[in-house]
């Protein structure tokens, strides 16, 4: 049985292996060389350290993928605005996993006092990301036409977005 559960420390391995096979296969992700595990950990602390969610998928002791948010803008007037991120192990695709590991961590945002969360796509071609984030809520709001370098092509980035909570019809709890 899948769980949804807060990261740990001892699942960076296996969170680093799955964005790996993403950067160095896929163009859901522009870097072009993967981060070690202490970059990865760093990463997450990161997140952490702004009391945002750190999500992953686990299946009987095995991690199937990962997700979370981190201010869409370093400066404070985004602090109410996240940008998301999912990736799931190769043979994860396609059992609801990223619908699950996005349904739970827009809550835990919410939760968190993010108001609006944003889905940065790498790659108009990536019906897997869009369409999850599309069933999640998600409206489009733009393309970036070839504005990443990958594997040799130009890639576009597609732009979503969701309101979380009350979003922008009254102010945010500071």
């Amino acid at each position: 049985m899948t769980i949804i559960r807060p990261s740990r420390d001892e699942d960076i391995a296996a969170i680093a292996a799955i964005y790996a096979d993403h950067v160095l296969h896929g163009t859901g992700s522009f870097e072009t060389e993967a981060p070690s595990p202490e970059d990865m950990a760093a990463r997450r602390a990161d997140v952490l350290s702004k009391g945002l969610p750190y999500l992953v998928a686990e299946d009987g002791g095995r991690l199937l993928g990962f997700a979370y948010c981190n201010w869409f803008k370093p400066r404070p007037a985004y602090r109410f605005s996240a940008e998301d991120s999912i990736y799931l192990a190769p043979d994860a695709h396609g059992r609801g996993l990223g619908r699950a590991l996005l349904a739970e961590l827009s809550a835990r945002a919410e939760a968190a006092g993010i108001r609006k969360l944003i889905a940065v796509i790498g790659d108009s071609a990536n019906a897997g990301s869009i369409g999850v984030h599309r069933s999640a809520g998600f409206t489009s709001v733009g393309v970036l036409k070839s504005c990443g370098w990958k594997f040799g092509q130009w890639r576009d980035v597609v732009l979503m977005e969701k309101a979380l909570g009350a979003g922008d019809s009254r102010p945010p709890l500071q």
